[in-house]
Formats: structure tokens, sequence, C-alpha cells
């Protein structure tokens, strides 16, 4: 980190040194006593205007407030059907760390229907998830390894995607948009798998409109990326997707705890767990509510506007004029093709 870096991140200490309650608590809560990286991270976000990256932290800690985000982890969804119905129709899961110490999330983007419950209970449930990871995942990563671990490594199974996946484009753009302003530059790269060509054709149109630093956080790996991912992690922590000798992957593993999306798994079971436990501590007498948690969903920056005006142009040209209607699973890009999906921080 350069001189300029320094100096902006100390102007930056500066300004956050001011804030106020309740921001300062819900800001003690963002950065868990790394505040020159969290600094960082928002810098990055914004070309290291430190005036702007001030507005983009602030306005994330008004969010956090209004929407009562710290308390988010006291606030299980149930019954517990209705949580393993979430859990099997939002696919994503932590399988491990790299050998650096990332934790490593997987994500089933193609196979995420997103139809069995509300838009909010798939908002409340992937907050939940940041908010474990930075919580408690990244905290205790940075005591195991005696250095600050405040990133992750995301591996996206492209398995299954189809057409019709314009249709959940809009719930994944409120997700992604939340992400992009309230947990940016929390990935250091983005490993894509299984990626049909559709997405290779995507690709092409979409690189131009993406900042560079995104652009090299993309690497597409060929197949189910199992030799690639072997040189940054063990096998016990790749992806169930990935473990196979060759490409491919399907939405259920032969084994429950083996599949880094059921909620069989260990990470969702202690995920599960905490929330539910969180819930008695902080209301003892009280039964665990009902419903979902009603989160303010966000507008889509005009960049991210025109990234899915993009995408679903260039999906329906295949659509209509290739007569594409279905799965195009077996066909997949060349080996030196890139792409990043718009769901990701």
């Amino acid at each position: 980190m350069g001189t300029v870096s320094h100096d902006a991140i100390n102007q930056f200490k500066a300004l956050m040194d001011q804030v106020e309650e309740p921001l300062k608590r819900a800001y003690q809560t963002v950065h868990q006593g790394y505040h020159a990286e969290t600094l960082a991270r928002f810098l990055k976000a914004r070309e290291w205007n430190v005036i702007k990256a001030h507005k983009m932290l602030v306005d994330c800690l008004h969010w956090r407030v209004q929407n009562e985000i710290d308390n988010i982890l006291t606030k299980p969804i149930i019954p517990t059907d209705l949580y393993r119905a979430v859990r099997d129709s939002q696919l994503i899961g932590m399988s491990g760390y790299s050998r650096e110490g990332l934790p490593v999330f997987a994500h089933g983007v193609g196979l995420s229907t997103f139809d069995k419950a509300s838009v909010h209970y798939y908002v409340q449930s992937h907050i939940q998830i940041n908010e474990y990871r930075d919580r408690i995942v990244l905290p205790t990563a940075s005591k195991k390894y005696g250095r600050p671990i405040t990133t992750c490594v995301k591996v996206l199974d492209m398995t299954g995607l189809k057409l019709s996946a314009l249709n959940q484009i809009k719930l994944m753009t409120i997700i992604s948009t939340i992400d992009d302003m309230n947990y940016p530059e929390k990935t250091n790269t983005y490993y894509i798998v299984n990626a049909p060509y559709i997405f290779s054709a995507c690709w092409k149109v979409v690189k131009p409109l993406l900042q560079e630093r995104t652009r090299k956080k993309v690497q597409v790996l060929s197949g189910n990326g199992r030799d690639e991912l072997l040189k940054i992690m063990d096998a016990a922590s790749l992806p169930h997707f990935c473990k196979r000798e060759g490409s491919g992957s399907s939405r259920h593993s032969e084994y429950a705890n083996e599949n880094c999306f059921s909620l069989d798994h260990p990470f969702h079971q202690q995920l599960y767990n905490y929330i539910k436990q969180q819930s008695l501590v902080s209301e003892p007498t009280q039964p665990i509510k009902q419903g979902s948690v009603h989160v303010d969903l966000p507008e889509p920056a005009a960049e991210g506007t025109e990234i899915v005006k993009t995408i679903e142009s260039e999906m329906h040209k295949f659509e209509n004029g290739n007569g594409l209607s279905g799965s195009l699973d077996g066909l997949k890009i060349n080996d030196d093709s890139d792409y990043r999906t718009t769901h990701c921080p």
C-alpha cells in the first residue's frame, strides 16, 4: 500500500472519527476491529476518492440502522421446512478455506430457482450469510492465521443455466445492489466453472461495462475447475460440484454433508443454530417470531441497470435469433474466456 493509499485512509479515518451514535455503533459492527482494511475496501469501491468513499460508508451505516441489520442474526427463518426450501432454491454455501486462509464460498448460479419463498426471505437469508461471514467466519480466520483476513474466494457454478434465468434477474439485481452498496470489495477472486456458451457471448458485451479492477478478479476455469482450484485449496475445501474428475455438476451431492448448499451441511447447521441461539439471547422470554425481515430494497445503480439490460438483450438474441429455449449446459466456453455474473459483490 503506497503513500497515497495511507494518506487516503488517514483522511477517511479522521472523517469517521466524527461519526456519532447510532452510526458509530453500526460502524463498529462493520469493521470488527479492522479499521484500515474496512476503509480501504470502501476507498477501492470509489477509486480512492475519500469524499465519495465517506459518503458511501455513511450511507451504508444509515441503511444498517434503518433496517436494523445489526440485529438480523437474531431473526431465524422459521419453520425449519421453510428455511430448508430457501436453501434448496438459493444455492450458496461455504466449502472450506483456501491455503491462504480465505473462506471459500460456493454459489449454484445455474440451478438457483428462487421460487420457494418471497423475495424478502431470499434477501434476508443473503444478508444473514454476509453478516455471519463478516462477524464470525472472517474474524475467526484472522485469529487462526494471525493476520487480517477480510475477503473471501467465490466459486460460481453455472451448471443448469437456462434462458429462463431472466425470470430471476430482478431479484439477483436487488441482491447485487445490496452487496455493491453495503459489502464492497469482499471477494478476492471469482472462479467461474461449468460455464455454458451463452455466457461467453454475454461476457463479450458486458466486459466493457465493468471496471478494470472487477475484470481482473474473474477467472473462468475449464470444466468443473478441479485441477486449477487444487492449486489454491486442498481437496477437502473444494465445493462438491468440483470434486468429480470430469466436468459437470448437480444440485445434490451423494452425501448431504458434502453438499455445501444443503441445510444439512456443517456450515449451514452452524449458521442456523447460531441465529436461533442469538434469538433466544436477545428475547429469552418471547417465542421466535415467524415472518420475514423486510429490508428496504435498493434501486440499482446506473451501471448495474445498463449491465442487466445488456444481458437481457443478449439472451433474447439467443432465444429469438438462434431458437434456443432451454438449457445450454452441454456447450462450454473456451478455456481462455472469462465472465462475471452481475449478482456478485
